[in-house]
């Protein structure tokens, strides 16, 4: 059997694949009962989306407003959508991971389509405070899909406590930074974080195989003699 027959009939893949697909398939689902929940209320936000508004609103802050703005800049338009995906390609090209490259572009693509498509299935009106421009639509957040998207690919590309860790922290601190702004109401970011996280789950489902030959972690035991 070759290594490639191994990974395939590997018990341990097969258990991967499944929980990335039905966990990547329920996060993804949320994203969209979130979104039609919203729908049907109309243009009332929820009681804590309001609540989150105004209180950022009274802690306004010239060091915290820098911040956020810088992660605006880091987590959409061009550098978030373009820049970003590439430098990280490129940098898992360096480090002889082909197949993660390619696994980790196609979740920011197939992340930054399931919230367009999202955005403009649902059309909900931004807060009326909003301090930065932003396109169509203010479900889901795509800054905060975009950073759910890295950090799950992160983990997936290399296994680490850390590297959730510092994934987690990244997409709550972007979170924060579209509320504080005044760009979203605290739900976008959380079925932004609900569509990234599936995506890139869902994307992972289908390069298993090829991520778990890469990475050389044993899958199965040997039966070479």
């Amino acid at each position: 059997m070759t290594d490639v027959q191994q990974v395939k009939a590997s018990p341990r893949v097969a258990r991967t694949v499944m929980v990335q697909l039905v966990v990547g398939g329920l996060l993804t689902l949320a994203s969209i009962a979130l979104g039609w929940w919203i729908l049907v209320r109309g243009v009332h936000p929820f009681p804590i989306d309001e609540w989150w508004n105004a209180l950022l609103g009274e802690w306004w802050n010239p060091v915290l407003a820098g911040f956020s703005r810088v992660m605006d800049w880091v987590g959409g338009g061009w550098v978030g959508v373009l820049a970003v995906p590439i430098a990280g390609a490129v940098g898992l090209v360096v480090l002889r991971r082909p197949w993660a490259a390619a696994y980790f572009l196609a979740a920011e693509a197939v992340s930054a389509g399931f919230v367009q498509v999202l955005k403009h299935a649902f059309g909900r009106v931004r807060p009326e405070d909003i301090l930065v421009i932003s396109d169509y639509g203010s479900y889901p957040s795509g800054h905060v899909a975009n950073a759910a998207t890295i950090a799950v690919a992160a983990f997936v590309i290399f296994p680490r406590a850390w590297v959730a860790v510092v994934g987690a922290v990244w997409v709550v601190l972007m979170a924060f930074s579209r509320t504080y702004l005044h760009a979203h109401w605290l739900s976008d970011t959380v079925g932004g974080a609900l569509v990234g996280a599936g995506a890139a789950l869902l994307v992972a489902a289908a390069f298993a195989v090829p991520l778990t030959r890469e990475s050389g972690v044993p899958t199965a035991p040997s039966t070479r003699g």
